[in-house]
């Protein structure tokens, strides 16, 4: 079967990528064949691209954040040399918001801005049938947070012993601070709390002692913080 890779560059290792684990929670029957690659932003080239190919890939999703956005341009550039027949999605904050002049959008074969849980996983399944979408832009709808898979389970034993492990209660924020993209989320959408919970005694039960939570506001709702808490 042709392989999928979710992949980016953290900015060090100890960071485990949090946005690549809800896209691979997601991918229902593409999950098998579905392989994450992190690396970081101190790798090589050549190294990452020696790895990425190694598994000869259909389809590769980067996530681009600010850290990272000129190593994956550079990769990115090598891979449609190398491998001009892979197809190329990025995602993800930095490129979520400006398509209009970053290189890495023009190399790019597609876009996906906004939360890819459930859109990453829609166009694999088209790429691999042969029904490419026309457009490279793709504008991800906000998925339905009780519909989502939970990525707590695609953190390793490595993971939670040697890595910071992000969780999520939320989505979005109340404020419209000018200098802060936050701010163009709206309206604040909360995981349903029961499972939740479920999920962090989970981490807890495995030996996690540290959450790190990427909530714009933890304590939004009274009632949501106490019941973590």
């Amino acid at each position: 079967m042709p392989t999928i890779i979710l992949s980016t560059s953290n900015a060090r290792y100890s960071h485990a990528s949090f946005g690549l684990r809800c896209l691979l929670a997601n991918m229902q029957e593409l999950q098998s064949q579905t392989v994450l690659l992190e690396f970081t932003i101190n790798d090589s080239t050549t190294d990452m691209l020696a790895e990425l190919l190694l598994h000869n890939p259909a389809v590769i999703g980067f996530g681009v954040y600010v850290w990272n956005v000129e190593p994956l341009t550079r990769l990115v550039r090598d891979l449609k040399q190398v491998r001009p027949a892979v197809q190329i999605v990025i995602g993800g904050p930095e490129v979520s918001y400006e398509t209009g002049d970053q290189e890495i959008v023009r190399l790019a074969d597609y876009v996906i801005t906004g939360e890819a849980d459930t859109a990453f996983r829609d166009l694999c399944r088209q790429l691999l049938s042969g029904t490419a979408p026309a457009e490279r832009i793709l504008h991800a709808a906000l998925p339905p947070l009780q519909e989502l898979q939970s990525p707590y389970d695609h953190y390793t034993a490595e993971d939670i012993a040697h890595r910071v492990i992000y969780v999520e209660a939320s989505r979005g924020c109340p404020f419209t601070c000018e200098f802060c993209l936050s701010a163009l989320d709206i309206p604040v959408r909360t995981f349903p709390l029961v499972p939740f919970l479920a999920s962090l005694q989970s981490l807890l039960d495995r030996g996690l002692r540290r959450f790190k939570f990427v909530d714009r506001t933890f304590n939004l709702n009274l009632r949501i913080s106490s019941a973590i808490l």
